[in-house]
């Protein structure tokens, strides 16, 4: 059996999310039905990263194994023609067989956008806040966040985990014209991670929390402690690395 990875980008508007769900729209029942078309055979993929409803991705990475001989190019051509305009088949190769989208990533990162000003154009790529924020506030809140840290205030509530330890490689607000965009990378991410990490960052932004409240929320390993999750259509899963 060949072992094929490919690279995905998707807009997660029109899905219930990555993980097939009965009845509902997801990227992976999308994904698998062309492949399936595509090898006439029986198609199983694993992702790097199970999105939610609503989250984007422009460097989702998948594998599957499959008996077909069909060269990765193919998989990129014919797949693109089988699937639906808001899912792309971006790279195709061929790996060893011990390798998992999953189990195999050392990294992964997001982004998320904040648009200060309505938009009609892009309505589902940013969360518009009509707010005054200190960007510069909420760059200092999480400028610490590096290394091996408890995400567990920051993970949805009754997500049955065996631990919330993520290590940080790089976290950071910038702006650019209009937009806030958070931009975070880590080994691995827990439950909705990111957008409460957002979410709480707009309470410090706005000066309704201090500058050091993510310390002491991680210190909390409470849920409750922290600050409202952040809408999914802002979220992107943007990279996969692998050793």
């Amino acid at each position: 059996m060949r072992n094929i990875k490919l690279t995905l980008e998707y807009d997660g508007t029109g899905f219930c999310g990555w993980q097939f769900q009965p009845d509902q729209r997801s990227v992976q029942g999308e994904v698998e039905n062309a492949l399936q078309q595509l090898t006439q055979s029986s198609i199983r993929t694993t992702a790097a990263g199970r999105t939610d409803a609503g989250v984007h991705a422009l460097g989702q990475v998948i594998n599957f194994h499959t008996s077909s001989t069909l060269a990765p190019d193919v998989f990129i051509r014919g797949g693109n023609a089988l699937l639906p305009p808001d899912v792309r088949v971006l790279e195709a190769d061929e790996v060893d067989a011990a390798f998992s989208a999953r189990y195999s990533a050392v990294g992964r990162s997001y982004r998320y956008v904040i648009s200060t000003r309505p938009r009609a154009v892009g309505r589902h790529y940013s969360w518009h806040l009509p707010l005054q924020l200190d960007g510069a506030a909420m760059q200092q809140a999480v400028a610490n966040l590096r290394g091996e840290i408890d995400f567990e205030s920051f993970c949805q509530a009754g997500s049955g985990l065996d631990h919330f330890r993520c290590t940080v490689f790089q976290a950071a607000w910038r702006q650019k014209d209009l937009d806030l965009i958070f931009e975070i990378s880590a080994n691995r991410f827990v439950h909705n991670m990111v957008r409460i990490l957002v979410g709480t960052c707009i309470e410090i932004g706005r000066g309704a929390l201090p500058v050091h409240a993510i310390g002491d929320i991680l210190a909390a390993r409470d849920r409750c402690a922290a600050g409202r999750t952040a809408p999914a259509q802002g979220l992107f899963l943007v990279q996969v690395e692998y050793a």
